[in-house]
């Protein structure tokens, strides 16, 4: 499709605006042919308002320039009398005018200097430029913080009202749900406080919103290896982590290394290191117990405090009966049953807790039903050779 040459006739002056796109694709990323296409899109959209929305409207900037040219764009057609629409349509004498190697069915463009169009472009061209710089900011903003999930920030408490804490991180704020909040904490305006960032997403205009956490396992994760140079160096692995926040915390941890002691090094000398994690959790206990791939050691270890007599596991079913003492059930099962239920969640194993009197219990009265099968059977054997006889 042939189309008629771009005149050389007055054009609108935007040569600052070539600078300026110049320096935001150097100093923002933000990719000059990208910012000249949203501009020519607005400035037809910005046309259309203001002068006759009726016609067919191209308008191009000059990459080197910045002179913005208005074209009407219309269809040739053979003979004036088939022109329908004159805001849409040209006959091929008229077209031969523009350019002679127009024929019909190819697109004329007739150069437009609509007055007062480069007040309107100038405006235009600025709103589209700023619009372009948020959404380059945003997306940077998102795209930083992204690469950020998983990691540990500090904020400024800038909302704190019993619902949602909202949190100054510098560059964004941070939104603390009431879910990802410790229940036993009390969060004050102006409170510096860490948080682990759960998740970015955009919000209604398409800023980044900051989803950060104080309650989820994996901040106690990122606070051990903050605190502990050997998990960070990945000499000790932290297994899995359970826990009720701010109240108890289990950490399973290991090494393969057998001249380290996991436990110990995450305690740390007169259990130094681990209470810089506990007053970071405002007083939360933690439980570091030793990871092992026996899984009757590994749920004994993860009861403590409790002391655990035996443990009978069925792997098919990833069950365990433990038999304690009878002064330690009440220490193994816990308050409301927190021991067992994060020893349960640390482990993935099903665990059933009794004292040792129970589990004598229970063995005496499966003894007595076994006894009396066997002398119902001995009946049943008795009165069959009595019949035969």
């Amino acid at each position: 499709m042939k189309k008629a040459p771009k005149t050389n006739g007055p054009a609108i002056d935007s040569s600052e605006l070539i600078i300026a796109m110049d320096e935001l694709e150097k100093e923002k990323g933000i990719k000059k042919d990208y910012l000249l296409e949203a501009i020519e899109t607005a400035l037809v959209t910005a046309y259309k308002r203001n002068f006759d929305s009726a016609e067919n409207v191209k308008i191009t900037i000059d990459k080197e320039t910045g002179e913005i040219h208005v074209y009407a764009e219309k269809d040739v057609v053979e003979k004036p009398e088939e022109v329908e629409n004159s805001k849409l349509q040209i006959c091929l004498e008229d077209a031969k005018k523009l350019n002679s190697k127009l024929e019909v069915g190819d697109k004329a463009e007739i150069e437009q200097v609509p007055k007062n169009f480069g007040r309107i472009a100038a405006q235009t061209a600025k709103q589209v430029i700023v619009q372009k710089i948020r959404e380059a900011s945003r997306n940077f903003l998102f795209d930083e913080f992204n690469e950020r999930k998983g990691e540990i920030v500090s904020g400024i408490v800038q909302k704190a009202d019993g619902g949602i804490v909202v949190l100054d991180l510098g560059k964004l704020e941070g939104v603390m749900p009431v879910k990802e909040q410790i229940p036993t904490e009390n969060y004050k305006v102006n409170d510096k406080i860490r948080a682990y960032i759960l998740d970015v997403e955009r919000g209604t205009k398409g800023a980044p919103q900051v989803i950060v956490s104080r309650a989820n396992v994996n901040f106690v994760r990122k606070l051990f290896e903050l605190e502990i140079p050997e998990i960070y160096e990945g000499v000790i692995e932290i297994k899995s982590v359970s826990r009720d926040p701010g109240n108890r915390c289990k950490v399973a941890v290991y090494s393969p290394n057998e001249n380290i002691d996991p436990v110990g090094s995450c305690v740390g000398q007169k259990g130094i290191r681990i209470q810089n994690i506990i007053n970071e959790l405002n007083g939360e206990k933690i439980d570091v117990i030793e990871w092992s791939a026996d899984p009757a050691i590994y749920i004994s270890a993860a009861l403590l405090p409790a002391e655990v007599m035996a443990v009978d596991v069925k792997p098919e079913e990833k069950f365990a009966q433990v038999i304690v003492r009878d002064d330690q059930l009440s220490l193994a099962i816990g308050k409301g049953g927190q021991n067992a239920r994060l020893a349960a969640r640390l482990t993935e194993w099903k665990i059933d807790i009794k004292s040792e009197s129970q589990f004598r219990e229970m063995l005496a009265k499966l003894n007595e039903e076994e006894n009396s099968e066997a002398d119902n059977s001995e009946v049943d054997n008795s009165e069959t050779d009595n019949n035969e006889e």
